[in-house]
């Protein structure tokens, strides 16, 4: 049986948005299709920070704060994961975790040193973006839902998004782009149950991984998505005329 290992980057810190039912998620897709899901979590305590056999990490949301002390600690890996995004490893960053991937993100009063693995920076608002957001996305019919909470605006440059904003504020209020893919990353402000409101996207993640751990791979089997669809077609037609 084939084996996907989950890396669940300081669940102890960045777990602001109930990220653990995106976890939850990936394992719950990949069991019903009969590929093992193994969930391990790095946490402040853990040392010997090893991706060499990882398909998939996942950053998840929190605090100024909370996200200073996890970048102080994540910079010290800096050069690994940088080396697993460029070779194709799968990293899936929400909100906080987005943020940290870039270059900066520079508050009122400090400025928070990022990984540098997108080149992209984040910037202090004068308001926090709060609210339901529509996306459209080039890698599937079905429209990526969510909600949104960021002060933070961020720029991405040349970097592809993830999807452009039917409704709500993205990035940065003004551009209509929303989130970063680049290689096998995907970076996004949506936050909550993110994977369950989208499972195309979910699968989208999850082809990526199975495909970087065994080359013949073709695709993942369908599932049953009628409630997943149901969800997320409510949030659609209520917010998208």
């Amino acid at each position: 049986m084939m084996k996907i290992k989950i890396l669940h980057l300081y669940p102890d810190l960045l777990n602001l948005y109930g990220d653990k039912g995106n976890i939850e998620c990936m394992r719950s897709r990949l069991e019903r299709r009969g590929i093992e899901a193994q969930v391990v979590s790095y946490t402040c305590e853990d040392t010997g920070f090893d991706l060499s056999d990882v398909d998939i990490v996942f950053i998840g949301g929190g605090s100024d704060r909370e996200q200073k002390i996890v970048c102080g600690r994540l910079l010290e890996h800096k050069n690994a994961i940088k080396d697993y995004a460029e070779n194709g490893g799968v990293i899936v960053a929400v909100c906080g975790g987005y943020q940290l991937l870039g270059k900066y993100y520079r508050l009122e009063d400090e400025t928070i040193e990022g990984l540098g693995i997108l080149d992209i920076y984040t910037e202090q608002g004068k308001k926090r973006l709060i609210g339901n957001i529509v996306l459209e996305a080039d890698f599937t019919d079905e429209k990526i839902v969510g909600f949104e909470n960021h002060g933070g605006r961020t720029y991405i440059g040349d970097h592809k998004p993830l999807g452009r904003v039917l409704y709500g504020f993205g990035n940065d209020e003004k551009s209509g782009a929303e989130g970063v893919v680049y290689k096998n990353v995907v970076a996004t402000y949506l936050h909550g149950p993110l994977l369950p409101k989208n499972p195309a996207l979910c699968d989208h993640i999850l082809t990526a991984a199975v495909k970087r751990a065994d080359p013949d791979f073709t695709e993942l089997a369908p599932l049953d998505d009628e409630l997943e669809k149901k969800a997320n077609e409510y949030i659609v037609n209520r917010f998208v005329k």
